[in-house]
């Protein structure tokens, strides 16, 4: 029952379109795979990683956002003031003294 409901919440698109191969004629190419730039790159395989060398795709922390993950642009124009958000100047706590 819980499989079920887990693939009824993944997205039609994401279902639908297949990861491309990672293979050693493609070392190098990116591919956009939900919302990272990933890189086609080798591998080495070892015993802690219990993985065996290959070609992978690296879409790790460091690599850069594509596709619908990227940061909407600014709507503020050139010049244009931040929005003022009250909770940002909090007041000092009770008995702060402030070094001189």
């Amino acid at each position: 029952m819980w499989p079920v409901l887990l693939l009824l919440l993944l997205p039609i698109e994401a279902a639908a379109q297949p990861i491309p191969s990672c293979t050693a004629a493609e070392e190098g190419a990116v591919a956009c795979l939900s919302g990272k730039l990933c890189r086609c790159r080798f591998e080495p395989g070892g015993s802690m990683t219990q993985r065996p060398s290959g070609h992978r795709w690296d879409c790790g922390a460091l690599r850069p956002a594509c596709g619908e993950a990227l940061n909407p642009p600014a709507t503020l124009a050139p010049g244009q003031p931040l929005p003022f958000d009250p909770l940002l100047l909090l007041p000092p706590p009770p008995g702060f003294q402030p070094r001189r």
